[in-house]
């Protein structure tokens, strides 16, 4: 009889190029898959808008699986209970995972393989959600890397694992409904019109975005009108595809039409910064929490709740950091540029913690995940290792002026400025009041004045990190 093996799916909601998956299927083993709704103490629950894409995203990979002969079980509670459980309930032989990165997460996996090791598990851990290793790139010294084009020149000349093919198909089996005690965010719903969610759907993203987009990706990913962009953050951040895949797939079309090199090479580089983040998880304290550069523990934030407030809804009277503030709101997504716009007035203008950012981002966007999300707030914040350096702040308006010239994206989602001409959409309350009035916009009314001065608070700002 052959035995039973158990998987224990993380962020890697994937059946393809699944290491651990495809580890567990080897001598013919009947196999059950795992997902742990995790208590565990340090580990990072998902935010509303990932928890909303999450149970989605299951109830996908379950039937998927169960055409497969895999039966999927989500569980609830502290893992190194429930995985052990489980276990014991199948009568496993073997146990499987793929990686993960943060502190709280190797501290919990540590204490889940010992604990089944001395129950008579046999357990592995396979690499499955990164490029590289972290520990298999390193500086000619064999230090880590904190500096990103040196990290990205090693990483590129690095030999990238092959994905793997998909595991032998078992006998289909009858799927059942998983997470029934899952509780969706109420405002949730309103995610599903932006996004298709699974393996497939982020199949056909990557095969979409190369076939039609990526030939101006390298120009127009700074421009937020323009769909451009690969969209792929949030199938990466669950694992329903692997950036190995991607990396593979973009390189194929390359190979194939030599004029899109380039292109590839732009894209290729901004898939290597999420290896780059992983890579200040795995080395550092919890980066969620702690800069990366120990002096800005003493940054002297501001204590500001009503500004805050501002930011998170939309209500700045700065159009294109209200827009972006929105867009994430309706969509559970934000545009590249425009998350480094509404970063910077929060932690540089506004100079509030770049940690109550970080968690309003953690909690509305669909790809925020543990290393991405704080390591590019520390980035903007100043106190990330490969930094904008503090005196880098962004004006929103300039910007607006020179990314979203016509300002499309801010019309699209600040409708009360739709009316506005160009000339004034990206600083409507400098607008004379004839304009104004033809636009039907009331500054402090229909729309809010400014809530900060950007050129006094670029200066309060400066000071503020020249005394560290």
């Amino acid at each position: 009889m052959a035995k039973t093996n158990l998987v224990w799916l993380r962020n890697d909601l994937r059946i393809a190029d699944n290491p651990a998956l495809r580890a567990a299927h080897l001598g013919g083993a009947f196999v059950t898959a795992l997902y742990v709704h995790e208590t565990t103490k340090g580990v990072r629950p998902p935010g509303a808008a990932g928890r909303w894409w999450l149970h989605q995203s299951l109830g996908l990979l379950g039937k998927d699986l169960a055409e497969r002969g895999v039966k999927l079980v989500v569980r609830s509670g502290d893992a190194e209970s429930v995985v052990a459980d489980v276990a014991k309930e199948l009568d496993a032989a073997e146990v499987f995972w793929n990686r993960r990165y943060a502190p709280a997460e190797r501290a919990a996996d540590t204490a889940i393989k010992d604990d089944l090791h001395g129950q008579g598990f046999k357990a592995h851990s396979c690499p499955g959600n990164v490029l590289v290793e972290p520990w298999d790139i390193t500086t000619k010294q064999g230090k880590p890397y904190s500096v990103y084009t040196p990290f990205w020149n090693t990483l590129k000349a690095m030999p990238i694992a092959q994905p793997q093919q998909r595991p032998d198909a078992g006998e289909p089996m009858t799927y059942s409904e998983v997470d029934a005690d899952y509780r969706e965010p109420k405002w949730a719903g309103k995610l599903g019109q932006h996004w298709k969610i699974g393996e497939a759907a982020a199949a056909q993203e990557v095969s979409d975005f190369l076939d039609e987009r990526l030939d101006d990706y390298a120009e127009g990913r700074d421009f937020p009108r323009k769909d451009v962009t690969s969209r792929l953050s949030p199938h990466l951040r669950f694992g329903e595809i692997s950036p190995r895949q991607v990396w593979y797939a973009a390189r194929a079309v390359a190979h194939a039409d030599h004029t899109k090199q380039a292109a590839a090479d732009k894209f290729l580089s901004e898939l290597a910064w999420r290896d780059f983040n992983y890579h200040q998880l795995y080395y550092r304290e919890d980066i969620a929490t702690v800069p990366m550069q120990g002096k800005y523990a003493g940054m002297e934030w501001r204590q500001s709740e009503g500004d805050l407030k501002a930011w998170q809804t939309g209500r700045t009277g700065l159009p294109i950091v209200d827009a972006g503030m929105r867009e994430m709101w309706e969509t559970g997504y934000m545009q590249n540029r425009v998350r480094l716009l509404t970063a910077s007035l929060l932690t540089k203008n506004l100079l509030v913690d770049w940690r109550k950012g970080e968690q309003w981002f953690w909690d509305c966007l669909v790809d925020s995940d543990v290393a991405n999300n704080p390591g590019n707030w520390q980035w903007v914040a100043g106190s990330g290792l490969d930094a904008s350096p503090y005196f880098r702040i962004f004006n929103p308006v300039v910007q607006g002026e020179r990314f979203d010239s016509g300002g499309d994206y801010v019309r699209r989602w600040v409708p009360e400025l739709a009316n506005m001409p160009d000339q004034w959409i990206h600083e409507p309350s400098a607008a004379p009041r004839d304009v104004l009035q033809q636009a039907g916009v009331r500054i402090g009314d229909t729309y809010p004045a400014p809530i900060v001065d950007l050129k006094q608070s670029r200066v309060r700002a400066l000071e503020a990190a020249g005394r560290l």
